[in-house]
């Protein structure tokens, strides 16, 4: 019995042995493993930071560097450290998701511009097949349409051009830098074609940072939006908009497996357009396109934003519409000039809060289906585009046509009688222009003969007018125009104080000089002109 309860005892200790050595072992690994991951993490986080010092707005003197660094610390690691990359705005998306092939864009960034320039300036997008297909397309098309001017490109968002610099090595100017670059080539005449979609922010932005620059030109001038103007309420459409409506819907169709609209509805179809949507007065303009479907008879068609702003257009609102209206099918499609991050992830994407998972979770529908297509590669758009470019040179006096013979010719407007009249007042400029809640409508008074204009602007930038050039405005004893204090009410209820002048007015219909000097303290020479006075109610 002894003998046997040693041999036990030893073959007890023998097993605790060998469990603690394995367990020793296995503790050794776990330790490695972890040492190991500690330092994927750091490298990954290293490469983070630098995505993020890069995910700005705002250039600086070290932006160039910076790209350089983030993509080299992202081409250092490992493929699976690249799975780790995390921080406020980088992920591994970043650098590793394949766009398509940036080397068959054109960053347009040349210099050798020439005396004429059409700038066209666009929000941009990182998705290089949509930079292509999308802003290149348009450019391309206005360029050919205007073989004798120089076309060059600037986005907006630097973000985004920060982006496609340290990822594919392709510079993109900003605004600043484009119209830097035509001042510095030179540049007479600049038009800037803007491709946003309406009167937003950012075309208000891009018109002031136009502004800052007027004067290093001998004209330039900002064209509409793609949308045209925006009107007062959700009634108002225009030609514009029933030209997108249509070209959109059209290629929505053309991308379907139906052969029409009406087929698609008799199939129980819904065709969804998503935008951006905004904050800004001008979010009326989706309502507007909305209205511009019905009136088309296009009963199958619905407007979304992103944004959800205005209300109607917020993903669950417009599900309930589309379910309400009785269809059982959904197409999505995006209401954007490009098929960027908006296209491909708030719509298409996999996350549950995306449009497609959101329709899908709703259980209302048998199918929905995307159609991940911008609107600048349609080709009625770029049509669009060149016409909206056509007017903007054509209202420098720069066109082939014969519109100056036609002013001369025209004849002289008999004077008025003492009263008050609504008129038209243009302007050679859009950054100077009457506030778009009054319609382009000014109030001119006649008395004794002696006629002037009530204009009420956009906002309280321009600080003083000049009735006259602007070399004698800075003159001393200039007598200078002060501004009012007037309250527009805009379309969706809100109101705002903005300035407005009382300018002469020596003749109708025949432009006079008006100078105008703003926050900055540059004054700069502008063209006006009064027209089709009505008599006030």
């Amino acid at each position: 019995m002894k003998r046997k309860s040693l041999k036990a005892l030893a073959v007890a200790l023998a097993m605790t042995t060998v469990f603690s050595m394995g367990a020793a072992n296995v503790f050794a690994e776990e330790t490695t493993e972890a040492a190991v991951s500690d330092e994927d993490q750091a490298a990954a986080d290293e490469a983070a930071a630098l995505i993020d010092a890069i995910y700005v707005q705002t250039r600086t003197d070290d932006t160039d560097a910076q790209c350089e660094a983030a993509k080299e610390a992202w081409d250092a690691l490992t493929d699976e450290q690249k799975e780790l990359v995390e921080g406020e705005n980088a992920d591994p998306d970043y650098f590793g998701r394949d766009t398509g092939d940036a080397s068959l864009d054109d960053a347009r960034n040349q210099d050798d511009i020439g005396e004429n320039e059409i700038l066209v300036v666009s929000f941009g997008t990182s998705f290089n097949d949509s930079r292509v297909e999308d802003i290149k397309a348009i450019e391309d098309a206005i360029a050919e349409a205007y073989p004798d001017w120089s076309v060059r490109r600037a986005f907006t968002a630097q973000i985004i051009i920060n982006h496609v610099q340290s990822r594919d090595g392709e510079a993109i100017d900003n605004v600043e830098q484009a119209l830097e670059r035509a001042v510095a080539n030179g540049v007479k005449n600049l038009v800037i074609q803007p491709t946003h979609l309406m009167h937003g922010a950012e075309y208000d932005e891009l018109v002031e940072a136009v502004e800052e620059y007027a004067d290093q030109f001998e004209s330039v001038t900002v064209a509409e939006p793609l949308l045209g103007e925006v009107g007062d309420d959700a009634t108002v459409i225009n030609e514009d908009k029933a030209a997108v409506a249509e070209a959109v819907v059209a290629a929505a169709v053309e991308s379907s497996d139906y052969d029409s609209l009406e087929a698609a509805a008799e199939d129980g179809t819904a065709i969804v357009l998503m935008g951006h949507g905004t904050s800004h007065t001008a979010k009326v303009s989706y309502s507007q396109m909305q209205t511009q479907m019905e009136e088309l008879g296009y009963e199958n068609v619905f407007i979304g934003t992103v944004e959800g702003e205005p209300e109607e257009t917020a993903c669950e609102a417009v599900i309930e519409s589309v379910y309400a209206a009785g269809y059982t099918k959904v197409i999505l499609r995006p209401l954007m000039v490009v098929a960027g991050d908006h296209a491909n992830n708030d719509m298409a994407g996999e996350d549950e809060d995306s449009w497609l998972s959101m329709f899908n979770a709703s259980g209302y529908f048998e199918s929905v289906d995307t159609q991940i297509e911008g609107m600048g590669r349609i080709e009625a758009v770029q049509e669009l585009y060149i016409e909206h470019t056509a007017a903007a040179i054509e209202s420098l006096g720069l066109s082939d046509s014969d519109s100056t013979d036609d002013a001369e010719d025209a004849t002289e407007t008999a004077a008025l009688a003492d009263g008050v009249y609504t008129v038209d007042f243009d302007t050679d400029s859009s950054m100077f222009h009457v506030n778009e809640a009054l319609d382009g409508k000014a109030t001119l008074t006649v008395e004794n003969g002696e006629m002037t204009v009530h204009v009420t602007l956009v906002s309280q930038s321009i600080v003083n007018l000049y009735y006259g050039l602007a070399a004698d405005a800075e003159t001393e004893g200039a007598v200078l125009l002060e501004p009012t204090i007037d309250t527009v009410t805009y379309s969706d209820g809100t109101t705002e104080e903005v300035y407005g002048f009382d300018i002469p007015v020596p003749a109708l219909d025949e432009e006079y000089d008006v100078a105008l000097i703003g926050t900055k303290g540059v004054w700069y020479d502008h063209k006006v002109s009064v027209s089709n006075p009505i008599v006030a109610e």
